[in-house]
């Protein structure tokens, strides 16, 4: 089995545990809307066409990045899983927080613990590390521009979380925004 077909099985087991996941989450006091929605969902679409379902793009899209090497395949899975891990990680941390939209549950809590401690979206950089790791796996630029389209969803996405979250947490969260990064973590911390 090659690189790319355990890869896109891991992303299929992985949409499955998620969406056994969703189940478990608190109500919701208030929702974006569907136009908001629109506004960062096209681009992981577009993002996972791209990877998994595009056959026909000509070009150079289908070119190969680098030369292929033997531990390339292992690599792009070991990174995939990686990312993988890390997803699963930040949604257990975060736990009946978590929706797939951008929304301000009932009850709703900061959470500063595991993953959240370094980066307030780590379910955005485990998913972004795992398209990567199919990215090599896939070895050609469509890859890096679907790697591309899911960091841009999730950038939009996070803005609006943290619209949201400051709504919510104020002060707190403006703390928590200066002391962490957003999806991937500070190379240097801000003591200012």
């Amino acid at each position: 089995m090659d690189a790319i077909t355990i890869c896109g099985y891991m992303w299929m087991a992985w949409v499955a545990v998620w969406l056994v996941w969703a189940l478990q989450s608190k109500q919701t006091q208030q929702h974006e809307g569907i136009g908001s929605r629109m506004s960062y969902t096209v681009f992981a679409w577009a993002s996972m066409y791209l990877m998994f379902f595009d056959k026909h793009l000509g070009g150079w899209w289908p070119n190969e990045i680098l030369p292929f090497r033997p531990w390339m395949g292992w690599a792009a899975a070991a990174i995939t899983a990686l990312g993988f891990a890390i997803t699963f990680w930040a949604r257990f941390t975060l736990g009946s927080n978590w929706s797939a939209a951008v929304t301000i549950k009932v009850a709703h809590e900061l959470i500063r613990t595991g993953p959240y401690r370094w980066v307030r979206h780590p379910i955005y950089t485990g998913a972004i590390v795992a398209m990567a790791g199919t990215a090599l796996a896939r070895e050609q630029w469509k890859g890096v521009a679907a790697v591309m389209l899911l960091w841009l969803s999730f950038s939009i996405k996070r803005l609006k979380e943290e619209q949201f979250m400051r709504q919510i947490f104020g002060a707190q969260y403006i703390e928590y925004s200066r002391t962490t990064g957003a999806i991937f973590p500070m190379l240097l911390r801000r003591n200012s």
